[in-house]
This record gives C-alpha cells, structure tokens and sequence, in this order.
C-alpha cells in the first residue's frame, strides 16, 4: 500500500455521466487545480470527439502542468492520431474483455480483439508514446481470457495494465481474488478502475491497491456514468488515514476543488456525501454536540480542517440543552436551566415543523427576553 499513484478521470469519465458537459474554460480550471493540489495523472478526455473537447484537451495540454496528461482511445488508430494531434504524450488504450461487450463490439470474434489492440498499441509506441491498455469489463472476463488480453498487452509493450470493473459488480473479497491474479502474473502496473452500482466503489478500488495493484481511477465528488466513480476524496483520505499512506496531496483544497466540480457540473452533492459534504462535519444531536464540545475525536474521524471544511454545531430537533445554552452563549446569551428547557422544547416543534435545523437567528427569536450576558437587550 505504498507508492499508489492517482490517475483522476473526471474530465474523461466524470463528465460522461448523464447531463454532464463541461466548457473548455471548466475543464482546464479543474485540470489547474488539480495539478496544483498534487494530483499526478489526469485523464483529460477524448481527443477523438473533435470539436470544442479536443480544443479544451489541447489548452490543457499547453499550460505546461506538472500533472502527466493521458486521452482516452478507442483501439482504432485514428483514435490515436487524435491524441498525438492534441498534443498528448501518453494514450490510454480500452478494449472489450468479457463476452458480452465482445459481443455487442465485435460481433463475438476474440481474434478481432487482440489483432486489433496489438495494433494500436504498436502504432501508438511506434509514436513514442506511454501506452496504458484497459480491459472494458474485466470484472465479468473470463479469468484466463483476462489474463491472456494482459499479458499481450505487456508483452507488446503496454506500461499499464487498467483493471475495470465497468458496471460495478464487484464487492472486495472478488476483487482481492482477480486483482491478485493479474498482480501475480504482471510485472507492469495494475490500475484500479471501479464504478459505484452497489456502493461499493471506493472499497473496490482499496481491495485492488491492498491485493497489488499500485495505481487507481478516481473522479471528484465520484462524478461518473450511472451511479458514479470512486470519489477521489475518499480514497485519499482513506489512504491517508486508514493505511497511513501519504500521496504528498493537499488534502486542505479537496473541499474547493468538491466546490468547483458542483459548479461545472451543476450538481449539489447531498449533504451527508463523506469527506466533503455539508454534513460530514456537521452536528445536531445531543450526545453527539456534548462529545464534539469536549474533544472534537469523540465523533469525527479527523480534523475537518484537513479536507477544508469547517466544524457546524447545528440546534434542531435531536439537541440538547448543552449544546443549545453553548451556541446561544457565543451570542452573549444566558439562560438558567428552566428557560433553556423552554427553549429548547420551542426549538424541537419549529424544526419539526421546518423540517430543518434552525438558523442561529431562528433560535434567538425563540429565547423570551432574550437577556444577553452583559445587560438586556
């Protein structure tokens, strides 16, 4: 679990999800900020679309990033071309591996697979470019056929090998099991690409990199096809504090760069969303508020500092009165202990009603006489 590189696609595999479509003036402010956060590699799109997304993968291309830059390709020689045209060093190869994507893409012929990978992988290497090969559904391959397609894929000179878990099937103790396979057979990379249909994609891409593999696929706030990607917050954070693995990223900016992704995408995160959303740092119940005020480890995982947010200590339905005469005495408020429980059975039936914690001047409407510290108001 160490040495794990972070190849992020959400300018690739995040903007395909449904109603998504980033300028070329968003993706190259997402592409700054991520190379400025650390991030190491970004799949920045697909070259072969032409049009306004080979200009914003060109503009990114120029601005001289620290990131390495990869495209997306079909296994189709022009695919490649597009790349090479957009200024990109480094291709990205996905071929089908598991029956029914042969099928419905190659009319069921495997012969039709690997002359057609070994091809583009050699004509892309011909080009002098870093060759990433990716198995399109790996996770429903047939082990031997998988593992048949990687070896070729090395073998030919790819420097990667993209383990996919395409329609997110999965659960860790299967992914343990297929990941370590490839791992042992391989001496080139294995990188993790999983997506979320069961929930389940961070823990999937943790199962890779603990059975070997050393880089994996992420995307902001888990933007991406159907039920989304492994988010990129979650597995760093993961990384950094369950196995103690420090990528060297500045994990202070993950909450802004969560923020610039909603704006691009126009989707609002719901509010309990680990790491960065509204909640994650949030506080309403009364056990809970009473432990934070004491020791802040008492009910989070971290300091909220360290991924950009803030600790919210909220007054609604589930508070209590040391947490309701705490934020009220922040306002230079002080209630005995017969007025806070007035209060507080007042606070209860408006947030029921609101269904909704209460803003602090909500609650300061409620406190009869409202008698501050200092004197009466």
């Amino acid at each position: 679990m160490h040495n794990i590189h972070i190849n992020d696609t959400t300018l690739r595999d995040g903007e395909q999800a449904a109603g998504i479509a980033f300028s070329p003036a968003e993706k190259i402010a997402l592409a700054q900020l991520m190379d400025v956060i650390g991030i190491p590699e970004l799949e920045v799109g697909i070259p072969a679309m032409g049009g306004t997304e080979a200009d914003a993968i060109t503009a990114i291309a120029n601005k001289g990033l620290k990131a390495a830059l990869l495209g997306w390709n079909r296994a189709v020689r022009s695919d490649i071309e597009a790349s090479i045209a957009c200024g990109l060093k480094r291709v990205h190869i996905s071929i089908p591996v598991s029956s029914i994507q042969i099928n419905a893409k190659f009319q069921g012929n495997c012969t039709l697979v690997f002359n057609r990978l070994r091809d583009t992988v050699n004509f892309a290497l011909d080009q002098g470019l870093f060759v990433s090969v990716g198995a399109e559904d790996s996770s429903r391959a047939d082990e031997s056929f998988l593992l048949d397609v990687a070896l070729s894929s090395q073998d030919w000179g790819a420097s990667r090998f993209r383990f996919c878990d395409t329609v997110g099937i999965l659960d860790p103790a299967t992914t343990t099991h297929k990941v370590s396979l490839l791992v042992a057979a391989l001496s080139i990379p294995v990188e993790m690409h999983t997506h979320n249909d069961f929930g389940l994609a961070t823990a999937n891409a943790l199962a890779g990199l603990q059975a070997g593999a050393t880089s994996v696929n992420t995307t902001v706030n888990g933007l991406g096809e159907r039920a989304g990607n492994a988010p990129l917050e979650e597995v760093i954070m993961a990384l950094k504090r369950l196995y103690s693995v420090d990528l060297t990223i500045n994990t202070r900016r993950l909450r802004e760069l969560s923020q610039l992704v909603n704006q691009a995408s126009g989707v609002t995160l719901p509010p309990w969303k680990a790491i960065v959303g509204d909640n994650a740092f949030a506080h309403e119940s009364g056990i809970h508020a009473h432990g934070v005020l004491q020791n802040p480890a008492t009910y989070e995982p971290f300091a909220p500092e360290e991924v950009g947010c803030e600790r919210r200590l909220l007054v609604g339905k589930h508070s209590g009165r040391h947490l309701l005469t705490n934020v009220l005495k922040q306002k230079g408020i002080t209630l005995n202990s017969e007025e806070a429980q007035t209060v507080l059975d007042a606070v209860r039936n408006l947030s029921v009603q609101m269904k909704r914690s209460l803003t602090v001047d909500e609650l300061i409407d409620l406190v009869p006489n409202r008698r501050m510290s200092h004197g009466i108001i």
